[in-house]
């Protein structure tokens, strides 16, 4: 597969490390803004050229698809053209900054024939998955309540060396939408059910001079009466791992997070070793190779467009209820 690459920040760096170990992936050319980071990036790959406007890198190169890794409020305007192109998008979450711009993407990818995948890429961390997987096949039996936790650090370099991601407009929200929105991805994946309503709580502790929350606390209701907790922060003291509990009449999943190695443990039920079936070191490989496999072999993705609207409906409805201090109804999707 020959992939075009928009946007050369800080993940794009790791995405293109996952690429440069997976033969059957062509760069075909780096696009970034920063001539010179677009250059850098592309100097690791034969063939590949750099350069400061997608449409071009588009029209010479043609690529088979595009990684898009920009600031979340363009996502929606290039997605649509690319779309229009007829090109296919592995694009970063979330698929917008409003449900209305995100329902539009998946309808008009759907019309043209168009694979676009959110890279939620915990679904293809293995412990995770299993774990996931566990929930959804009636492993831990019905489905109780789950938590989810992410404890992370940033510094302030995050804010002053992107500073897109200060402003609400331009990046859709703080922690919960850049970071915890993973984890309620998990969340949902495993209980295949609907959010219909949430209370959330935000605050600004750490970084009180930007427009985005620096801690998030949340509690999810879904349509099946199970209930979520989350809470994802990026001002822990130091980085720790991502927590994930699933409990159920049968048994618990307790998943920890790690960079290499992750580990899910089941209390009281013995559970198949699933795993996802792309291979690679790590989730991110692993999603890459998989979006690699459904493009030139039609092979399911696991996180298509429409699968991450529900999580991006939850986050708003979040944040609308920190704002009203009421639970607020999530939106059908």
């Amino acid at each position: 597969m020959r992939l075009g690459v928009i946007g050369c920040g800080d993940i794009c760096r790791y995405m293109l490390l996952m690429a440069k170990l997976n033969r059957r992936i062509r760069i075909a050319g780096c696009v970034d803004l920063d001539a010179g980071r677009a250059g850098k990036y592309a100097s690791y790959f034969k063939g590949a050229r750099a350069y400061t406007d997608y449409k071009a890198m588009i029209r010479e190169q043609k690529p088979d698809a595009v990684y898009l890794a920009v600031p979340h409020c363009l996502h929606y305007p290039i997605m649509k053209e690319l779309i229009s192109s007829g090109i296919h998008i592995l694009c970063e979450k979330p698929v917008a900054t409003t449900l209305e711009d995100g329902a539009e993407i998946a309808e008009l990818a759907a019309a043209r024939g168009v694979k676009v995948g959110i890279n939620y890429q915990y679904r293809y961390d293995k412990a995770c998955y299993r774990m996931a997987v566990a929930a959804r096949s009636g492993d831990l039996g019905q489905l109780y309540y789950g938590r989810g936790n992410v404890p992370w650090h940033r510094k302030e370099q995050y804010f002053s060396q992107s500073p897109w991601h200060c402003s609400r407009e331009q990046a859709g929200g703080g922690t919960l939408i850049t970071q915890g929105s993973h984890i309620l991805d998990i969340l949902l994946w495993s209980c295949q059910s609907r959010p219909v309503r949430v209370m959330g709580l935000t605050g600004q502790k750490k970084f009180t001079a930007v427009e985005v929350e620096d801690l998030c606390m949340a509690i999810i209701e879904l349509e099946n009466g199970c209930l979520l907790q989350l809470t994802s922060s990026m001002i822990a003291s130091s980085e720790q791992p991502v927590t994930i509990d699933i409990y159920g009449s049968r048994g618990t999943a307790t998943y920890k997070g790690g960079l290499l190695f992750s580990r899910t443990k089941f209390l009281q039920v013995r559970v198949p070793p699933y795993r996802p079936a792309a291979a690679g070191i790590h989730a991110l490989g692993r999603s890459l190779e998989a979006f690699r496999r459904w493009i030139v072999l039609g092979e399911p993705y696991l996180c298509p467009v429409e699968e991450s609207l529900p999580v991006l409906a939850t986050v708003l409805a979040i944040y609308r209820a920190a704002q009203s201090g009421r639970p607020e109804k999530v939106p059908f999707v």
